[in-house]
Parts: C-alpha cells; structure tokens; sequence
C-alpha cells in the first residue's frame, strides 16, 4: 500500500512537471486575461456609449 501511494506521488509530480515545462499554466492564464479584457473592454464601452 505505501508502495502505491508513492508511485501515485511520482506519478503526479511527473505529471505536475511535464504541465509546467510546456507552459501549460501559463497558456491558459493568458487566454483568461485576454478574455476578461475583452470582456472588461466591452463593459467599459457599454458604459460610456450611455
């Protein structure tokens, strides 16, 4: 049982480094602050158009 719970870690942590390494977090960190300015943009727009 300890012996698969450390495999499940390793297996993990290789996973969670893989995801790091290519930029994965960060891709998507992008793309949500990009939505939510085109969002906010379009907020501040309707705003100022009334």
């Amino acid at each position: 049982m300890v012996t698969a719970a450390f495999v499940c870690v390793v297996v993990a942590g290789a996973a969670l480094w893989r995801a790091l390494s290519s930029g994965l977090f960060v891709e998507h960190a992008l793309m949500a602050a990009s939505h939510h300015l085109q969002g906010a943009a379009g907020w501040i727009a309707d705003v100022f158009s009334y």
